[in-house]
């Protein structure tokens, strides 16, 4: 009688810390109020892309991977993203490391056609001033108490380019990535719902009915020429921004050489494919809710939206002073001049639509193109002009 009360005891004392054991491993032990926040943000994102579309190709990956960054567990159980070793650390490389924005940038160079821009060279100029985005909240990052690393990771956020941001970031903070990440990426999904009435407020009614001329013809000589001087030109102003400027326009030449179709397919096609699940989940998962939720972050969210709106601005306002110095029927339509910002070819399309609204039959598409694949080369140069006095 005595051995059975002993041998029960026993297997009841067993099951009870077999049972409290795996209970402190379960999510709901370790859960804070901060996971629940964070596993919102990623539901809220998920929703945007599938139920508002917007830009589900980056915000699907990036809101499922905070989910998988925010589910709670045990330190010490290799599987978070900071713990070495575990499966997301070693994908997670790839962007602490800085080497998927450069696969990333071949891939756009391969899917890019550069005849807007080829046509009429000197909307390189809108491209350019869009890029003050970057260099004013880089200012302003300085009085809000950023140190200059920080504060030029932060600014990059206006050049409304992720993987140039999150190539930048990697290089001069790496500890700001998943908050620079996720902004840069959010706010170029939001650009249907933050660039309109920035452009409808610069702009009067006029201006928004200015037609442009059909683009002349690019010859294919042009199209093969320009990667190959664009690259000796770019990189010798800023040899910091090879990474990005080398690939992107390795990629273009492969889409225009004529000779190497395969490649250029698979560039842009697979291999970005892969690349921007890896990235946008691993960007998503490295969210981790204590180290994401803190006032760095939110001044950061801040600041970015900021230099969005200083990039939209000053593209728009490009083109109005550009008009002051060009005869009447060469003006440019001002709303090309959101699409200076590097987010191809989103921003691009919001300049069509807008143009449409206000007359059914100018097509701006074309034309807003030329500012826009400028942007993304001129978000490199500054991410390079960065790299080069803080690097």
């Amino acid at each position: 009688m005595l051995f059975n009360l002993i041998c029960n005891y026993s297997f009841g004392e067993f099951m009870r810390q077999t049972v409290d054991s795996f209970w402190q491993f379960t999510g709901f032990y370790n859960c804070e109020w901060t996971n629940l926040v964070m596993l919102a943000v990623g539901c809220f994102f998920v929703w945007l892309a599938i139920k508002k579309n917007f830009e589900p190709l980056l915000l699907v990956p990036i809101g499922f991977g905070m989910l998988i960054g925010n589910i709670p567990f045990q330190e010490g159980m290799e599987i978070g993203i900071y713990e070495p070793g575990s499966v997301l650390n070693i994908l997670y490389n790839g962007v602490e490391k800085g080497w998927y924005p450069p696969l990333i940038f071949l891939g756009i160079g391969a899917m890019t056609d550069f005849s807007a821009l080829l046509a009429n060279p000197k909307l390189m100029i809108i491209g350019a001033c869009a890029q003050f985005g970057i260099f004013g909240a880089y200012m302003l990052s300085l009085l809000c108490g950023f140190d200059p690393l920080s504060a030029g990771c932060v600014a990059i956020i206006g050049g409304a380019d992720g993987p140039t941001a999150i190539f930048t970031t990697s290089k001069l903070n790496p500890d700001l990535l998943g908050a620079v990440a996720v902004s840069a990426y959010s706010y170029m999904a939001l650009i249907p719902l933050i660039q309109p009435p920035i452009m409808r407020m610069l702009t009067s009614k006029e201006e928004r009915l200015i037609k442009m001329k059909p683009a002349r013809v690019v010859s294919q000589n042009e199209k093969i020429l320009f990667p190959i001087v664009g690259v000796v030109l770019t990189c010798f102003v800023v040899p910091s921004g090879i990474p990005l400027l080398g690939m992107l326009f390795f990629g273009n030449l492969l889409r225009e050489s004529g000779v190497t179709t395969r490649l250029a397919k698979t560039a842009s096609n697979a291999m970005t494919d892969i690349i921007t699940i890896l990235l946008g989940l691993t960007v998503g998962a490295s969210t981790q809710a204590d180290k994401f939720l803190n006032l760095d972050t939110l001044k950061i969210f801040g600041l970015g939206f900021v230099a969005f709106i200083i990039a939209s601005c000053a593209g728009v306002l490009s083109v109005k002073i550009f008009n002051l110095f060009l005869k009447k029927d060469k003006r440019i339509n001002p709303l090309i001049g959101n699409a200076g910002v590097s987010a191809v070819p989103m921003a691009a399309r919001i300049s069509n639509n807008l143009g449409l609204e206000y007359d059914p039959s100018n097509y701006l598409l074309m034309h807003a193109m030329g500012p826009n694949v400028a942007g993304v080369i001129g978000s490199a140069v500054a991410a390079g002009v960065l790299l080069s006095f803080l690097g």
